[in-house]
């Protein structure tokens, strides 16, 4: 460890269990390390890895004919009409995402006697060290294939595919032959009742003078003074031609044309490392978190500084690994509910994407905290699904443009998965919110992405179709409105004006207009036209502003502040009787499950409205509730219940809220900060108007160094009030703070 915030961490014991296993990943394949030392497991990844359940042919259901009388039954006061609005199916869930295999290396055994594993988050290598020798492994950004660096003079190699969960059914092929001095290790595996298969491809590359012998279904390594493998997964539908894979590994380790220009296993692991770490650091070291941690602490191994939820150097780590996590699991695909991980096949909720909160959640701190490849990633995923999208408009509103489904596996943006509690056909917010990290990217980065400018105007599209009905007062109605996943008290689930549907057709058809300067008064009229929230009896943000619908309090989602966070809508300087009104249903609200998002999500609304005791209390939830296991990958459930990584994705977002909020207009500077965090320093946040932030801040003062790209003039808020700031592109801008 060096001085300053550990950028790393480790652990003096194996990993029993793999949920405790260190993590790697280049948001195409994973990489999760675990075992002993006489038998190291890593278990291979790849987003695409998702299993036939049935899902693969489901398409949206066809339900526009019956719309019109849904909607003229919820509208007489028929609370529970939308019961009926479904075509019969059961409830079926997205393709499950799964692991591929795990690579075994066994050695002979000696003991484990001055045994110690980590991570470097800097470089995204996994390190191994003990009596049996040394092993490194990273996935790299530069050439796609996780790389294993083995020192081991006995070495045994297999790939494995009986993983937990496994289906018994699954079609599985192994090979291995002989290259060059090392050895080729394939494993095919086809899905029972299914064309659709995936290959693993494992290339075994020992010193010169080691001695390979083929002990089928893997390969045995004696006398080598360390070996290199390169991994790749391939999915594929019917048989693969495998040549052009595995001559893609051999070119990563070309063959000397002498003897005497051989390179050695450690320099070809070398050279690729140094190839991956030119993306990786700079990527990961943008932007880094200081609180002033005691060093003895920071010098901890994860697991007993899990044990302190109280101390600085736990955010420290915990915000360093979540900016870690969350760009290793950022490529192909956004982060799944696992990131890129797992270990099991039977992955909670079938490790989807689920839209309506956790993928949210996970990215949000893809602007903030300069993580744009977080945001590549769910741009191009959205973009490749927008024929879907279009498909759900069509069959379930019979509108043009778009809505997003509530889960997907990846592969289909199809809306499919519903039921009669959980009738997320109905949600139409879904595009909106997915699109917000897009938007709020082009706004740091000043321009505008042709991806989200497109996608944008299909769902102001959407809502000139759908925005049809009026109440009394002439405003229009969200008639069906769902807000997930929770239900009014006296009525059903699919509902009428709620708060979260209200505003995402606001924000939607308001920054659609924004991009589409030429179609902008007829959606500005549209938006403008839309209800007003509702204050409820108790004085609280109403979660459906329909007269008569009464609030469900205790429920981990918090859809009807969606216009507090992430939205701008709703905030104490903008709206303040609004905000009361937040802060007032932020207070009522109950925690239900304990489910992570859920305490997390309370933080970031609660950062919104300057409220840094509730946001205290609400990390000390997830800090002192047991919900992350020794890799720092987190869980769902308190008492590490649930491999999940919303807690882990999301806690950086939290932190850079609570120290830093920006609008395209507006600057505030420590609106939430904890009393127990009274120092430290946050560098290189990103700002919605162009500007680069370093802050530092003590019990008696602050300091913001500002360096824009553009110049701007801005709202900066603190504590002390508002005061207008003139910004130069090019001009470092210093403030100082007496009292902040």
């Amino acid at each position: 460890m060096t001085e300053g915030p550990a950028h790393g961490s480790w652990e003096p014991r194996p990993a029993a269990r793999w949920e405790d296993g260190f993590l790697s990943g280049n948001g195409h394949h994973g990489a999760l390390l675990f075992g002993d030392p006489e038998d190291e497991r890593l278990v291979v990844t790849h987003h695409t890895l998702v299993r036939p359940n049935g899902s693969e042919h489901a398409r949206p259901p066809h339900l526009a004919a019956e719309l019109p009388a849904l909607q003229d039954r919820l509208l007489a006061g028929e609370l529970d009409a939308a019961e009926g609005f479904t075509d019969g199916r059961p409830l079926q869930w997205v393709q499950p995402f799964h692991p591929a295999f795990e690579i075994r290396l066994r050695r002979p055994r000696t003991g484990t006697s001055g045994y110690r594993r980590s991570v470097d988050f800097t470089t995204g290598v996994l390190h191994t060290e003990g009596e049996q020798g040394r092993g490194q492994v990273f996935v790299s950004r530069a050439d796609d294939v996780i790389v294993q660096h083995v020192e081991a003079a006995d070495l045994v190699v297999a790939l494995d595919h009986r993983l937990p969960g496994a289906p018994h059914t699954l079609r599985v092929g192994q090979g291995v032959v002989r290259a060059g001095d090392g050895a080729l290790l394939t494993l095919r595996v086809r899905y029972p009742d299914s064309d659709r298969r995936y290959t693993g491809i494992t290339l075994v590359v020992p010193t010169r003078g080691g001695r390979t012998t083929l002990t089928a279904p893997g390969a045995h390594i004696t006398g080598a003074e360390s070996v290199l493998l390169l991994t790749r997964v391939v999915r594929h539908t019917g048989e693969l031609d495998t040549a052009p894979h595995v001559a893609a590994l051999r070119d990563l380790v070309p063959e000397p044309e002498t003897a005497s220009e051989a390179e050695s296993a450690a320099d070809a692991y070398a050279r690729l490392l140094d190839r991956h770490v030119a993306l990786h650091r700079p990527a990961y070291e943008r932007v880094t978190l200081d609180l002033g941690a005691d060093p003895a602490e920071r010098s901890l191994p994860g697991s007993q500084l899990l044990e302190r939820p109280d101390s600085p150097a736990l955010l420290e780590r915990l915000f360093a690994a979540g900016r870690y996590h969350l760009l290793s699991a950022s490529g192909l695909f956004p982060p799944r509910l696992t990131g890129l991980w797992t270990g099991d096949w039977d992955t909670a909720w079938s490790g989807a994407f689920t839209n309506d909160a956790n993928v949210n959640l996970q990215t949000a701190s893809a602007a903030c905290a300069a993580l744009p490849e977080v945001t590549e990633a769910l741009a191009s995923l959205i973009d490749r699904q927008i024929p879907d999208w279009q498909e759900n408009a069509r069959e379930i509103f019979g509108t043009r443009g778009v809505v997003a489904p509530p889960h997907s596996d990846g592969e289909s943006g199809l809306t499919y998965h519903f039921e009669r509690e959980y009738p997320l056909h109905l949600w139409t917010a879904g595009a909106d919110w997915l699109l917000k990290p897009l938007v709020d990217h082009d706004e740091t980065r000043g321009a505008q992405d042709p991806r989200t400018a497109h996608a944008l105007a299909e769902v102001a599209q959407f809502y000139e179709d759908f925005l049809t009905r009026t109440d009394a007062d002439g405003h229009l109605v969200v008639v069906p409105s769902y807000s997930p996943e929770n239900r009014p008290a006296n009525a059903s689930w699919g509902a009428i004006n709620a708060a979260m549907d209200l505003s995402a057709a606001r924000h939607a058809l308001r920054t659609a207009a924004a991009y589409h300067p030429e179609k902008a008064e007829g959606w500005l009229a549209l938006a403008d036209r839309l209800p007003p929230h509702r204050i409820n009896a108790d004085g609280a943000l109403a979660e459906w502003a329909w007269p008569g619908l009464d609030d469900t309090y205790d429920h981990r989602h918090l859809s009807h502040l969606y216009g507090v966070w992430p939205l701008d809508e709703i905030t104490p300087y903008d709206t303040p009787d609004l905000a009361r009104a937040a802060h007032r249903a932020l207070e009522l609200r109950g925690s239900e499950n304990d489910s992570a998002h859920g305490h997390l999500h309370h933080a970031l609304v609660a950062a919104r409205l300057r409220d840094g005791e509730r946001v205290a209390h609400a990390l000390g939830q997830v800090l002192g509730g047991d919900f992350f296991h020794a890799s720092l990958m987190s869980a769902h459930y308190p008492r590490r219940d649930v491999y999940n990584a919303d807690a882990a994705h999301t806690l950086p977002a939290v932190v850079v809220e609570m120290l830093v909020q920006s609008t395209p207009d507006r600057l505030v500077l420590l609106p939430a900060v904890p009393a127990d965090l009274p120092r430290g320093a946050l560098r290189g946040v990103r700002t919605r108007f162009g500007a680069e932030l370093d802050l530092t801040w003590t019990p008696t003062e602050a300091t913001a160094v500002l360096r824009p790209t553009r110049t701007h003039r801005v709202e900066l808020r603190t504590s002390s009030g508002a005061e207008p700031l003139e910004l130069v592109a090019g001009e470092d801008h210093v403030l100082r703070l007496e009292a902040w």
